[in-house]
Formats: structure tokens, C-alpha cells, sequence
């Protein structure tokens, strides 16, 4: 187990148990600057248990709590003389349910959050970022942690300039309770920058399957979602014009290409100031 000393910084994972949780918690450990102090989990039967007994890792010296608050505010206490940008980090792949109160309690107690949980709506992350920065708090919402998903969305940006047909669709594993997923919006968020228009109606359409033509967006982009067990996480961005189409596609094939894009914010999010949003404002 890494210890506190040299400046290390103190992580707590929510969803420590999760797919998303218990790759974090590997990274975390593997990190010669960052040290685990604080696993919480909602899974029944498994309080009071070392999370690295739980992950097959070994013990950690840290037990697995349901209690966020109590092990916030204790990770809170045990770094409140360090100073500004050393307190604890919150890393936090829960659910779309529990995201928002999660935050919002992260940063209540001065830890630091990385939200990889997708679903905040656009209200909550402006009511998040304001009360980041009445307390002077720095946070980092992610929708997707992936070096090559930024990539992509710079790149799906950059041609929105010269198609005027777009649809996106992204594929997930079942498991995944949010559509479309935050990395989609984010990507038609990116596009819809320029301020244009896509896809213009050129016939009057009729769905004998009502959503058979995806989610529109008030511009026109189309966001299709995929749930099928096997699938990681992928995402498609298809332009059309006359004559030819162009296909930017990403896949993600195993959860850890999503660690380094982790751990970048982890050493990063102490000092910043209110919530930052998408991993490109951080590259």
C-alpha cells in the first residue's frame, strides 16, 4: 500500500466494487503518487471488508463503507492542515441516481471530486460548479476518460464544419443505466458549437416504431444508444453528403484504456477552481 508521505494524494473511490471502481482502485495502487484512503460501496454483505481482499488484490488496509459522508469528512480531517491543492481526491463511477448528492457532498467536505458518472443534467452542473467555487473547491466531470475519445470529438467538431448531415450513435454494454450516453451529448455538444443546423428535413418522416430514428436534438443531430452485453463502450459519428459519408468510430476494449485520462485528473483537479468539464479542458 502506498503511504502519505512525498506529497502523495489521498483517493477515495466510490463504486469501489463496480467494473469502473475496482479498475480504479488497481491504477490507484499502481501509482507511485496516490494512495487509497477510502472505498465506498452500497453492495450488501461487504462493509467492514478490506476492498483489496474484495478485489482479489490482497489486503489494502482499507475497509469497504456505505457511509460517503463519514468517510469524507474523515479523509477531510485527516488532510485539513495541508494546505491549498493538497486535499483528498473523490473518485466517484456510482450511478446517474446518487451522482449529483455524491458531488455535492465531496465538496462540502473539501474533497476534491472526478466524476466519471454520467447523467448530471445541465442545471446540476451549473448548481455544482457555483458551489465548487463558493468553496473553492476544484472538481472535474469526465464523460469519458479516453485520450482517443477526446480525439474523436475534436475531430467530429472540426468536420461539423463541412457537412451539413450528421448522426451519432453509441454503443454500451447493458449494464449501463443512462441514454445516450454523456460521451454522445458531449461529442453534439462539440459540434454544435459552430452554431449550425444539421440534417434538414428533405421528406416528411414517419416512424411505424416510435424512436426508430434515435433522439433529435434541437440542431438536428440524431443520438442513437446500443445496450448489448459484450460491448464495452464505442461511439460512431457518421457525416453524409452527396456522394460520400466519412465515419469517425472509437472502441474502447477494455477499461483501462480509460486509467491514464484517470489519473491525469486525479494529479490535476487540486488546482483547479470550480468544476471542469470533459477531459479536454484538462489535456
Amino acid at each position: 500500500m502506498n503511504s502519505a508521505a512525498g506529497g502523495s494524494i489521498p483517493v477515495v473511490v466510490t463504486g469501489a466494487l463496480g467494473r469502473m471502481g475496482a479498475e480504479v482502485i488497481r491504477a490507484i495502487q499502481a501509482a507511485e503518487d496516490c494512495y487509497l484512503v477510502g472505498a465506498v460501496d452500497t453492495t450488501p454483505g461487504k462493509e467492514g471488508h478490506d476492498v483489496g481482499d474484495c478485489l482479489g488484490l490482497g489486503p489494502l488496509e482499507v475497509a469497504v463503507t456505505a457511509d460517503l459522508e463519514g468517510c469524507l469528512c474523515a479523509c477531510s480531517q485527516a488532510v485539513r492542515d495541508n494546505g491549498r491543492g493538497h486535499g483528498a481526491v473523490m473518485v466517484d463511477f456510482t450511478h446517474p441516481s446518487v451522482v449529483y448528492s455524491n458531488t455535492r457532498a465531496a465538496i462540502a467536505y473539501g474533497v476534491h471530486p472526478v466524476i466519471g458518472t454520467t447523467g448530471l443534467s445541465p442545471q446540476q452542473l451549473n448548481d455544482l460548479n457555483e458551489f465548487a467555487r463558493k468553496a473553492s473547491i476544484g472538481g472535474a466531470v469526465i464523460p469519458n476518460f479516453s485520450v482517443g475519445m477526446v480525439l474523436l470529438q475534436q475531430a467530429a467538431a472540426a468536420a461539423a464544419r463541412f457537412y451539413d448531415h450528421a448522426e451519432l450513435t453509441e454503443l454500451h454494454h447493458n449494464r449501463k443505466a443512462d441514454a445516450p450516453s454523456g460521451t454522445c451529448i458531449k461529442t453534439a455538444e462539440l459540434m454544435e458549437e459552430l452554431g449550425k443546423s444539421f440534417n434538414p428535413e428533405e421528406v416528411e418522416e414517419h416512424e411505424s416504431l416510435e424512436g426508430s430514428r434515435g433522439g433529435r436534438r434541437p440542431s438536428g443531430l440524431r443520438l442513437h444508444s446500443l445496450r448489448l452485453p459484450g460491448l464495452v463502450a464505442h461511439q460512431e459519428v457518421m457525416f453524409g453528403a452527396p456522394g460520400e459519408t466519412y465515419t469517425l468510430r472509437h472502441d474502447t476494449i477494455d477499461r483501462s484504456a480509460y486509467m491514464p485520462g484517470v489519473l491525469l485528473c486525479v494529479r490535476r483537479v487540486r488546482q483547479l477552481e470550480g468544476l471542469v468539464y470533459g477531459l479536454e479542458r484538462l489535456i
